[in-house]
C-alpha cells in the first residue's frame, strides 16, 4: 500500500506548523488557539503549499465533535438540567438580541437586503465553539461559574443553527430542490433524539461491558470512536449538527463507569483534530476577498465584535452574573462562529446574497476568531479588583454518610481530619473548592463538592447519619450561616466549629455550640512554648505556662462573655514577670495577699518565672 507524496507532504506541512507554532504562541501568552491559524495562514493563503483548506476544513471539524463529546461525558443529566436556565433562558435571549441587532446595523448601512441581513446577522450572532472552548481550557477556566454560563450560551447556539438553516428556504428567492415539512423535520429531529435516548440508556453500558471482558484496548478506542461518529452521523442526518450528537452521547454516557477510559481514550484524537481545524481555519482564508474588501473588513470585524460583546454583557448582567464574570464571557464570545460557514454557503446556494457576500462573510468570521484570543486577554483591563474565581464541580455524593461530616477541608480541617482517621474513624467532606476537592481526592480522602451552607447538599452528603458535624470552614460569615442552618434542621446533632477569631469565638459560644476552638490558639501557644524552650528553658517549666496562659484565656473568655469585648484586659501579660524574691522581709509577710497579682501570676508560672530570674 503506497501514500500519495502530496498528501505525506500535507501532513508533514501541518505537523511542523502546529509543532512550531504553537510553542511559540503560548510563549508570547497568545495562546495555541492563535498560534495554529496563523501556522494555517502562512502554509496556505501566503505560502499557497496547500491550496484545499475548505476540504481538510470540513475533515477538521470532527475535532469539533470531538470536543463537544468529552464535554458531555464532564455533565451528566442531572448538572445539565441545573443548567437548564442558562441554556435556555440566557442562550436563547443571546441568540435573538444579538442577531436583531446585527440584522438591524447591517440592513439600516444597506450592505444587504432584508433577508440576506437577516440570514448575515443571525449568522454573526453564532459563535466560535471550538475557540471559545479552548481558551476556556487553557485558562483552566472551564468548570467556573463564567466559563459554565459560556458554555451554556454555546450550546445553545449549536441547537440554533437547525431551525437558522430551516429559516432559509423561507427567505430564499428560488424554491429549494428538495424541501420537506417543518413539522416532519421535527418529527426526525425528536425520533433521532429518543434513539440515542435508549441506546444510551439500555444498550452503551451492555456493549462496554462485553467488550471490556476482552481485555483488548484497540478494540475499547475503536469502540469509543464508533459512538462518536455513529452519534455524529445519526444527528446529522436528521438534520442536527454532527457536534450535537457527540454532546448527547457524551452526556449519556457521564455516568457510566467507563466514562474516565472513554475520556482517555478519545483525548489524543480530539486534541490533534482540534489544532487541525484552527489550521484549516488559517488554510481557508481567502487572501483575495481580504485584498479587495480590506477597508469594509476593517470596519466590520470590530464593529461585530464591539456590538456582540456588548449584547453580552448585558444579558449577563441582567441575569445575575458579576461585573467580572460578564466581562469575561462578553470578551469570549465576541467572534463569529464555525456554523456561520455552513448557514452563509447554504444561504448563497440558496440565492439569499452572491457566493462573494458570501466569502466575505466567511472571512469577516475568520478575522473576528483570530483576534478572539487578544480580545479574552484584554479583558483583565476591563475588570474591577480581582476576586478569586470560584470553580464549580459535578455535586455527586454517591458513598456519602459517615459518623462525622466536616465542612470545609482548608489547612485546619486537613490537620483535623488525620486525627479523626487515624483513630479508626470515617469522616465525610465536602468542600466547595474544586482545585481542592480534586487534590485531596487524589490523597484517597472521601471528598464531595459542594456548597455547605446549602441544606440540599448536607442532606446529599449524609448528614442524618452524622453524630457531629465538624464545621472547619475559614470565613466567620460562612461559618454562622451553616451552625444556623444546622441547629435550625438539625438540633440534636454535635457541632464542633471552628472559630476565626475572639469575637467570633465569643459568638459561638452564645449560639451554644457544642465545642469551639480559635484557628491560630493552640498553635500560637505551642509555638510560644517552643521558642521558651529554645531560649533555654526546661520542658516542664515551659508546658506550665503555655498551661497557665491558657486558663487565663478562659477566664477572659467568661468576663468577655459577660462585661464585653474589652474586659478582661488586666488578665493578660503586658510585661515579663518580674521573679520574687527567695526570702520575703519580714514586714511584708504578715500584709494580705494581692489578689490581683495571684490572678495574674498563678503559682505554677511564679514558680517558672522564679526559676528564669538571676536570683543570689
Amino acid at each position: 500500500m503506497t501514500t500519495t507524496p502530496a498528501l505525506t507532504s500535507q501532513a508533514l506541512l501541518l505537523l511542523g506548523g502546529a509543532v512550531l507554532a504553537a510553542p511559540i504562541f503560548k510563549k508570547l501568552g497568545l495562546g495555541t488557539v492563535l498560534g495554529y491559524l496563523a501556522a494555517g495562514v502562512i502554509i496556505g493563503p501566503l505560502l499557497h503549499q496547500i491550496s484545499d483548506g475548505e476540504q481538510i476544513l470540513g475533515f477538521a471539524e470532527l475535532g469539533v465533535v470531538f470536543l463537544l463529546f468529552v464535554i458531555g461525558l464532564e455533565l451528566n443529566p442531572s448538572r445539565l438540567w441545573q443548567m437548564r436556565r442558562d441554556i435556555f433562558g440566557l442562550g436563547s435571549a443571546q441568540v435573538l438580541a444579538t442577531g436583531a441587532v446585527l440584522s438591524a446595523l447591517i440592513f439600516s448601512f444597506e450592505l444587504l437586503d432584508w433577508a440576506g441581513s437577516v440570514i448575515a446577522g443571525f449568522g454573526l450572532a453564532l459563535s466560535s465553539t471550538a475557540f471559545a472552548l479552548q481558551i476556556l481550557e487553557e485558562k483552566n477556566d472551564a468548570n467556573t461559574h463564567y466559563g459554565q454560563r459560556a458554555f451554556s450560551i454555546l450550546l445553545l447556539q449549536d441547537l440554533a443553527i437547525v431551525p437558522l438553516l430551516a429559516l432559509i428556504p423561507l427567505l430564499a428567492l428560488q424554491a429549494p430542490e428538495d424541501t420537506t415539512a417543518p413539522l416532519e423535520d421535527f418529527s426526525v429531529a425528536v425520533g433521532a433524539i429518543l434513539i440515542m435516548v435508549i441506546a444510551g440508556r439500555y444498550l452503551l453500558n451492555p456493549i462496554f461491558q462485553v467488550i471490556s471482558r476482552t481485555g483488548a484496548r484497540e478494540v475499547m478506542i475503536a469502540a469509543a470512536l464508533l459512538i462518536v461518529l455513529g452519534a455524529a452521523t445519526l444527528m446529522q442526518l436528521a438534520g442536527l449538527s454532527m457536534a450535537m450528537g457527540a454532546f448527547l452521547a457524551g452526556v449519556l454516557l457521564a455516568e457510566s463507569s467507563y466514562r474516565h477510559e472513554l475520556e482517555a481514550d478519545i483525548e489524543p484524537f480530539r486534541g490533534i483534530l482540534l489544532a487541525l481545524f484552527f489550521m484549516a481555519v488559517g488554510l481557508s482564508l481567502q487572501i483575495e476577498v481580504v485584498f479587495k474588501h480590506y477597508g469594509l473588513i476593517l470596519i466590520v470585524v470590530p464593529l461585530l465584535m464591539l456590538a456582540k460583546s456588548i449584547v453580552i454583557y448585558g444579558l449577563s448582567r441582567l441575569t445575575g452574573s458579576n461585573h467580572n464574570d460578564a466581562v469575561r464571557i462578553a470578551l469570549l464570545l465576541p467572534q463569529g462562529g464555525e456554523f456561520g460557514f455552513v448557514l452563509f454557503s447554504a444561504a448563497a446556494a440558496a440565492g439569499i446574497f452572491s457566493d462573494e457576500i458570501s466569502s466575505l462573510l466567511i472571512v469577516i468570521v475568520t478575522v473576528s476568531m483570530a483576534l478572539t484570543p487578544p480580545a479574552s486577554a484584554l479583558a483583565g483591563l476591563l475588570m474591577q479588583e480581582q476576586e478569586e474565581t470560584t470553580e464549580e464541580l459535578e455535586e455527586d455524593f454517591a458513598g456519602a454518610g459517615a459518623d462525622v461530616l466536616m465542612i470545609g477541608f482548608s489547612r485546619f480541617g486537613q490537620i483535623a481530619s488525620q486525627i479523626l482517621l487515624a483513630g479508626g474513624r470515617e469522616v465525610t467532606i465536602i468542600d466547595h473548592s474544586a482545585a481542592r476537592v480534586r487534590q485531596a481526592a487524589g490523597f484517597g480522602f472521601r471528598i464531595y463538592f459542594g456548597d455547605g451552607t446549602r441544606l440540599d447538599v448536607l442532606r446529599a452528603a449524609g448528614i442524618e447519619k452524622a453524630k457531629i458535624v465538624a464545621v472547619c470552614t475559614h470565613k466567620a460569615e460562612i461559618t454562622d450561616r451553616i451552625v444556623d442552618l444546622v441547629q435550625t434542621e438539625y438540633p440534636n446533632v454535635k457541632l464542633y466549629v471552628r472559630s476565626y477569631d475572639r469575637v467570633h469565638t465569643l459568638s459561638l459560644r452564645a449560639r451554644n455550640v457544642d465545642y469551639e476552638l480559635r484557628e491560630t490558639f493552640e498553635s500560637g501557644l505551642v509555638f510560644g512554648r517552643e521558642t521558651l524552650q529554645g531560649l533555654g528553658v526546661a520542658g516542664d517549666t515551659a508546658q506550665a505556662i503555655t498551661d497557665d496562659i491558657r486558663r487565663r484565656d478562659e477566664a477572659r473568655l467568661a468576663v468577655q462573655a459577660t462585661e464585653g469585648i474589652s474586659a478582661g484586659r488586666d488578665m493578660l501579660h503586658h510585661e515579663p514577670v518580674k521573679p520574687e524574691p527567695l526570702v520575703k522581709p519580714k514586714r511584708e509577710a504578715a500584709m494580705p495577699v494581692n489578689d490581683d497579682d495571684d490572678r495574674i501570676l498563678p503559682e505554677p508560672a511564679r514558680a517558672a518565672a522564679q526559676s528564669l530570674g538571676k536570683v543570689e
